[in-house]
């Protein structure tokens, strides 16, 4: 069952020159209690397409065009895009929460972590007495593996990975739906990376929410995620299951990305990566986006725009694809 339906959303840069269609015609699902993987070059769209889906856009930003569909265990769907002001602050916390990539940018500086639960949750549930908040703010600290007496620590005083941890502790703290975490093992070495992708994975076993984890990092999500979307210049252009993905890609992008990181396993080969850099989204190339990098494009890719069609486990939006993959 879905606990999240985006279909078609569009978001605009508004600038002097005209808009810069930095998401173009986006649809997803999120099924309940499932790790989504959104990856992708700098600049596709990825954390545009998550703040609009939690509705932290400012201008000039704008949503263009689509929905986003929240729905609750009860079977009741609530129009996010619709929300008033009141609806959409209950909704966010409760329903939906936001791990940044920065902890050290996304918490505030001059309070500590504990103070920063404890303010979530007297804002959010004011029915909590201090000591019930107390206890929630031991708790969540300990249960994402931070000691109690942490919780009266500044962030500044706080390692990396110990700062993230604390985020995402925040982010649990009413239980929500839906936790959507931007790029948040960037800047950490490989075995905070790894703490931290087993922790989110623990916890999302004991709590049940769904998470849309964003990285640029395509090895990574081939290991926590239990489906995996493709963004490149603002679309969509693959999806599937992570084991799908990694066995048979059909979209030269994905493939390219796979390729661009060494295995731990098996005979070596030579890294190949992908040539260029992604479009300029002012004035994009015709036809598909990514046909100029493509060593396997023809004519007709600089013409037309693939269209994203399903498949047995995933969809795909590429002229080459038969059903057999690339490679």
């Amino acid at each position: 069952m879905n606990v999240l339906e985006i279909r078609d959303l569009g978001v605009d840069y508004l600038s002097g020159t005209g808009a810069v269609h930095a998401v173009s015609g986006v649809s997803l699902d999120l099924r309940r209690g499932e790790i989504l993987g959104l990856a992708g070059e700098s600049g596709s769209g990825k954390s545009t397409l998550a703040n609009a889906v939690a509705r932290l856009l400012r201008p000039p930003a704008s949503i263009t065009s689509g929905s986003v569909v929240y729905r609750r265990q009860d079977g009741s769907a609530v129009d996010v895009l619709g929300l008033g002001r009141n609806d959409l602050r209950a909704f966010r916390w409760k329903e939906l929460a936001v791990v940044f990539q920065s902890a050290m940018n996304s918490l505030n500086p001059v309070i500590t972590v504990g103070a920063q639960i404890d303010d979530v949750l007297r804002i959010h549930a004011p029915r909590m007495s201090r000591a019930e908040r107390t206890e929630r703010s031991v708790e969540l600290l300990q249960r994402v593996g931070i000691s109690a007496d942490r919780r009266r620590s500044y962030p500044h005083e706080l390692s990396g990975g110990m700062r993230q941890r604390a985020a995402i502790a925040i982010a649990l703290a009413l239980n929500p739906e839906i936790i959507i975490m931007d790029e948040p093992t960037t800047a950490l070495d490989v075995v905070v990376q790894r703490d931290i992708l087993a922790e989110i994975k623990a916890l999302r076993e004991e709590y049940g929410f769904a998470v849309v984890f964003i990285t640029h990092d395509l090895s990574l999500l081939m290991e926590i995620s239990d489906r995996i979307a493709i963004m490149y210049a603002g679309r969509v252009v693959e999806t599937g299951t992570a084991k799908a993905l990694h066995r048979t890609p059909r979209h030269p992008y994905t493939l390219g990305l796979l390729r661009s990181f060494p295995r731990l396993r098996g005979a070596r080969e030579e890294l190949l990566g992908i040539p260029g850099t992604p479009p300029d989204l002012r004035s994009p190339p015709p036809g598909c986006a990514f046909h100029p990098r493509c060593a396997m494009a023809f004519d007709a890719c600089s013409r037309t725009l693939p269209v994203l069609t399903s498949e047995a486990d995933g969809e795909v939006a590429c002229l080459l694809n038969d059903g057999r993959g690339v490679s």
